[in-house]
């Protein structure tokens, strides 16, 4: 079965097309090699967890990987710190691979509510052991992070990551941590209300910047389209259409993607080589852009009615 473009959640390699992020990969290896704590905020349809996923497979090589997905936690695990506790070592025994003699049960009696204090600082010096016993760097990566935000116990939770961020040349902890989500973490203040800015307290001022350019290049939506040419032989001018592709979106994954989509939607088993061709067309590129200009105006305009 060909491969498909993706614009619906993170791509697959084996399923989608897809543009080579060993570059990129290459560049926050780099940040995690060095220690250090960061974010990924890029808009939604970016990229971030296609690039997450495929980063935790490569850093497994060289580190011990837990990928959560704060989507994964309902509001009540954010409601109080001993169910944030109890729900995030949950997702850490169903997430991690390599739990050292007596972390599983410590976080198991978290979960189940049977420790005397279930706190932030409990689960850290669990974290701290943890950490510890092994015999490689412990690396920590959430997606969606932003979507619990707004609530005490993350900042709390953030503060705590700092703190042993600061203690690292003492106290075992993370490697790296990396945080991804719409918005950078670093101005969590605004998104807090007004009577709740007494909270901020700069929980992840730690945090190194994150250069990595994430949009898609002219030669990386080119070398993306010689796969789909491999497929389907179209005879298309692939610098031409990926530099066209490039001057309308300035790379953004979703909108090269999803233009990519419409053009190949017209493309079948059954289609003849003039007809793969001209899906591929200027004309054909024209056509597919103002089907997606009509989509996003019918998108913008249902939701100002809502």
């Amino acid at each position: 079965m060909k491969k498909t473009f993706n614009v619906n959640g993170a791509c697959i390699p084996e399923k989608h097309y897809m543009v080579d992020l060993g570059s990129r990969l290459n560049e926050i290896r780099e940040m995690v090699d060095n220690g250090e704590y960061f974010t990924i905020n890029r808009a939604r349809q970016f990229g971030k967890t296609t690039t997450l996923k495929a980063l935790a497979v490569s850093l497994k090589k060289d580190y011990e990987v837990v990928s959560l997905d704060f989507q994964t936690m309902d509001t009540l695990s954010f409601e109080s710190t001993q169910a944030f506790v109890a729900a995030f070592s949950g997702e850490l025994l169903e997430n991690a691979e390599n739990f050292p003699e007596g972390i599983k049960e410590q976080l198991q009696a978290f979960v189940e509510g049977t420790v005397r204090i279930s706190s932030l600082n409990a689960l850290f010096k669990v974290i701290k052991s943890w950490c510890q016993k092994l015999d490689r760097g412990m690396v920590l990566m959430i997606d969606e992070v932003d979507s619990a935000s707004n609530n005490q116990v993350f900042l709390d939770f953030l503060a705590q990551l700092r703190a042993y961020y600061l203690k690292r040349p003492e106290v075992p902890a993370f490697q790296s941590v990396i945080l991804a989500g719409v918005y950078d973490i670093k101005n969590l203040k605004k998104k807090l209300h007004p009577e709740e800015e007494h909270r901020y307290n700069s929980p992840w001022n730690v945090a190194a910047d994150f250069t990595v350019d994430m949009s898609f290049s002219p030669e990386e939506i080119a070398d993306m389209l010689l796969q789909y040419e491999m497929d389907w032989d179209t005879g298309m001018d692939r610098e031409e259409v990926s530099r066209v592709l490039y001057d309308y979106t300035s790379g953004y994954p979703f909108l090269v993607s999803k233009l990519c989509q419409i053009m190949a939607g017209t493309v079948n088993a059954n289609s003849t080589k003039q007809e793969r061709g001209d899906a591929w067309s200027p004309e054909a590129f024209q056509s597919a852009l103002r089907e997606l200009l009509k989509k996003q105006i019918l998108c913008l305009m249902i939701w100002s009615r809502s």
